[in-house]
Order: C-alpha cells, then structure tokens, then sequence
C-alpha cells in the first residue's frame, strides 16, 4: 500500500505527476471550479484513492452522480476509450473496481435515517438553522439550560415545543433568574420551530441518534467505507443542509481523542457546495467553522472544501487549506476577474505560465494543482490532467441502490424511530400531577364549604344524639292569640307596675312567715 493518492498530471503539457500525501492530507484541502468544470469527478478520484488506502470517508451527493462509487466502471462505458488514453498519457494503469459504500439520507428515502438529538445539536446552531435573532437566540438558550437543570432530556422538536411552553408559562420566574424571557420571543421561536417542522426538519431530530464509529469503519479487505449522505432533496432547504454538516464537524472534533500527525487520516469529510455554509452565516458562527477546521486536524480528520470559487470560504479558514484543486473560472465581469486574480494569488508562483490564465484555459477534466510536499510547504502550482475514476461514472440505479442498502451492516439499526420518556412526557406527566392536584384541592375546598353552609343551618343536637326541633319552628307554631297575650304579660313584668307586683307579693310572702 502506497502513502499517498495519485491525482493526475504527467506527460510532456502537464509535468510531474501530481500526488497527495496521506500523512498530509488531513491538513485540509478544497476544490474549486465553475459548474460542469470537472469538480464531482475529483472528488470521486480521491474518495477511491482514500478508500483504497483504509481510510473512511464521508461526503454528500448533491446531485446524485457519486453513488457510482459503489459500482465498478466498465469497458462498455462510452467514455471507456477516453479514459484509457487519458490513462496512458498520464501513466496510469487504470483498473476498474466498486468500492464499498453506506447510504445515507435524512428523509430515510435514498439512504439509511441519520438523525441527531436536539440537545446535540445545541443552541447555536439551532438558531442558526431557524435564523433567531440575538434576543430569540438568548431565550433558547435559557430554555437549554433550564432542560440541563431539571433534567429534561431534548430529543426532537416536540420536547423542545414542550419545554418552550413550560418557559413561557413561567417566564415571570425565569426572568428573575436569567433575565427578560418576552412571551413573543418564545412565540417567535415556536413559529420558527413549525416552518422547520414543515420543511422536513423533524426527520432530523430523534432516535436512534448517528453513532459517529458507524461513519469510521474499515472493511476487512482494508478499504476504507465510503458513507454517502443523499443531498439532492436536501439541497431544498440549504440552511438545514449546512447546519446537520456542521454539526457533524463538530460532533466529531468534541468526541474524538487527539492523534498528533497520523499517517493516514481516520476519517475524511468532504462538504460539497461548501459556501451554503457561510452565506448569511453570524460572526460567531464563522469563528466556530474557524476553530473546527484548525484543530480538528489533530484529531486525524481532514475536511475538504468544495466549491465553485475559493472566494466562497472566508480568508481565516482559506488559508487553512494546504492541497487544492482548481478548475477552470471563468472571467465575464469585473467581479469575475478579480475573483480569479485572488484565486490565481493563493497558489505558489510556477515561473513557466501565468497562473491566472491558466486557470481560465483548463478544460473540462483538467486543473491547476498544488499539494503539501513531505515538509507540509504547499509545492508550485501545476497544470494538471485529473485521472479518471475506478467506480462508474453517474448514478446508480433504484434496484441496485436497494440492494446495497438491504445487504448492508446499518440494515435495521436506524431504520425504525425510538420514542423513548423524554422532555414533552415528563412535563406532560407534571401538568397531569398539578391538575390532579387542583381537582383534589378543590374538591376539598367545596367540602369545607358545604360543612359550612350545613353548620349555619343552625342543625342542633340534644344530650342523647337525636335532632330536636329548632326553637324557630316551635314559636312559628305558637303564633296566635296565646302568644301574643303572653307576650303582652312578660312586657308588663318587665315594666315598673310589673316590679311593683311582684314586690307585694314577695313581701306579702316573706310578712306573714
């Protein structure tokens, strides 16, 4: 096994045969070009060259030519008799050969389902994805920290929907703590949540979440697995398609160990239409892209860029790739040429042509290339003759793409969701326990009252425990003549001639004894 990939070049117009070094190639790279320049073909001829050489590479297909990769190419291609004297010229001994490849797809329609968690995904990208203001953003991650403290699992979005509920119904409280939570930026972010929803974004969200060593594996012929991630729908939403790539980068580079400089890359990842990431992307954003890509290299992964002009990648992280590709670009407009001398400056110098005509004359298949030498200096740009692939070129079929799925190892292990207790149960199971709660409280407020209303009832009790008759309906019976007459009497005894009656007799009484 060689330490490196053989990319292109040599005869008599190209020079020296064109080379990436393993030990260096996970120092990044990018590969640039207008449409239809030959960038696809690029990225397939390194992604068998890594393959070949035990190293698991992940990419995604845009348009869907690269499930070729899976498939040997063919003497009945019609492109076979150009792709052997291409060979020839170059000194290439070209053998066709398939190689071994996962599918994948977020909507699990071309692929096996690959999902995250939403606590994995995190705050920041999340309000990237949904494009939150600072404030919107600041509220979630209120609403983070809160799942974190009372231990509320964030699976999918229907826990974080949950949990943004529950932080709306006690913002008074969260406000004191963690200052304003406005009703309306939790309503905001809620809508949000619903156009993702819309766009698909639940199928992203959940269990089983993507185990990263599935991405990493070797087969025993020691040819690195070749994971292809189905872009083509995806492309639909473009935030969503950058966001999950970035969040791969960056599940990566949080749980790998470090490695130093291996000499082989353990995983190569190549991000196709690459300035989806940075379009409209926030300072704080961009600084992560930044730091992933300067230190993720120690962690033995390489990243490749690929794009239609470098201009797309900010200068921070441009200069962070060593090995480039270049196809051609084309200079129509004034912004066109000054793209092109800025793409022509970031090469080393060759004193035989002019780099930035160069770069306009290359045809299709052809390109302007510089990789790191064994001391990691980026070499002299070269014109270069990109070999043709192993693997089919173009897209597989429907039949056989099931049947590569059907047989593979991920067969079962995420194809079917888990909905295991997780946010929104737990706090629907709080909202039950405090309802139950309340009907119980007042339940037992209704009884107090109805004792009370029983006691003004004035309902009393004689020595031996039965009910005797209230004194308001014995003297309702008593009303009459009678009464009124002994009323009359208690009134005149009561009065002076009263007390004057009852001395005499009481003296009278008390004389005679």
């Amino acid at each position: 096994m060689t330490n490196d990939i053989f990319i292109g070049g040599g005869g008599v117009a190209y020079g020296e045969a064109q080379l990436l070094l393993l030990d260096k190639s996970n120092r990044h790279g990018l590969i640039a070009g207008a449409t239809g320049t030959g960038k696809t073909v690029t990225l397939q001829i390194m992604a068998e060259g890594f393959s070949n050489a035990g190293v698991p590479v992940f990419l995604s297909d845009v348009k869907g030519d690269l499930s070729g990769l899976a498939v040997s190419g063919t003497e009945t291609f019609k492109l076979h008799e150009p792709f052997m004297k291409r060979a020839e010229t170059i000194g290439l001994d070209l053998q066709y050969d398939s190689f071994p490849v996962t599918f994948w797809d977020l909507f699990g329609q071309q692929g096996h389902p690959i999902r995250a968690t939403v606590a994995e995904m995190g705050p920041l990208l999340l309000s990237r994805l949904m494009e939150l203001t600072d404030v919107q953003e600041g509220v979630l991650n209120v609403a983070f920290r809160v799942a974190d403290e009372q231990g509320l699992p964030l699976l999918d979005l229907k826990d974080l929907q949950a949990l943004l509920v529950w932080v709306g119904q006690n913002a008074a409280d969260l406000s004191l703590r963690y200052g304003n939570v406005a009703a309306s930026s939790v309503g905001a972010i809620q809508r949000q949540l619903l156009v993702l929803e819309n766009q698909g974004g639940t199928a992203l969200f959940g269990e089983p979440a993507l185990e990263l060593s599935d991405l990493m594996r070797v087969r025993a012929d020691g040819k690195g697995e070749i994971n292809i991630l189905a872009a083509d729908q995806l492309m639909g939403s473009p935030r969503l398609y950058a966001t999950f790539l970035l969040w791969l980068l960056s599940e990566l580079f949080e749980e790998l160990p470090e490695v130093g400089n291996p000499d082989k890359p353990k995983l190569v990842f190549f991000f196709d239409e690459a300035h989806l990431l940075f379009d409209g992307a926030p300072k704080a954003l961009v600084n992560k892209v930044e730091q992933v890509a300067r230190l993720i290299r120690s962690k033995g992964v390489g990243v490749y860029f690929v794009t239609q002009n470098p201009g797309d990648v900010p200068d921070d992280v441009l200069g962070q790739l060593g090995n480039r590709v270049q196809h051609a670009l084309r200079a129509f407009t004034a912004r066109d040429r000054k793209e092109l001398k800025t793409a022509a400056e970031t090469y080393r110098d060759n004193p035989t042509f002019d780099t930035a005509e160069a770069i306009q004359q290359v045809g299709t298949g052809e390109a302007v290339t510089s990789f790191l030498d064994k001391k990691g200096i980026p070499q002299v740009v070269q014109r270069t003759l990109i070999r043709p692939p192993s693997s089919q070129l173009g897209p597989i079929d429907k039949p056989t793409r099931d049947a590569i799925m059907a047989s593979s190892d991920m067969a079962g292990k995420y194809d079917v969701t888990l909905d295991r207790i997780s946010a929104s149960e737990m706090l629907a199971k709080r909202a039950d326990a405090a309802a139950q709660e309340a009907e119980a409280a007042e339940a037992a407020e209704d009884a107090a009252e109805a004792k009370e209303r029983e006691y003004k009832k004035a309902r009393r009790y004689d020595g031996g425990g039965t009910t005797s008759r209230s004194t308001s309906r014995r003297s309702s019976k008593d009303d009459g003549f009678g009464g009124a007459l002994a009323k009359v009497v208690m009134k005149e005894l009561k009065g002076t001639t009263g007390r004057r009656i009852v001395r005499g007799i009481l003296g009278g009484l008390f004389k005679g004894r």
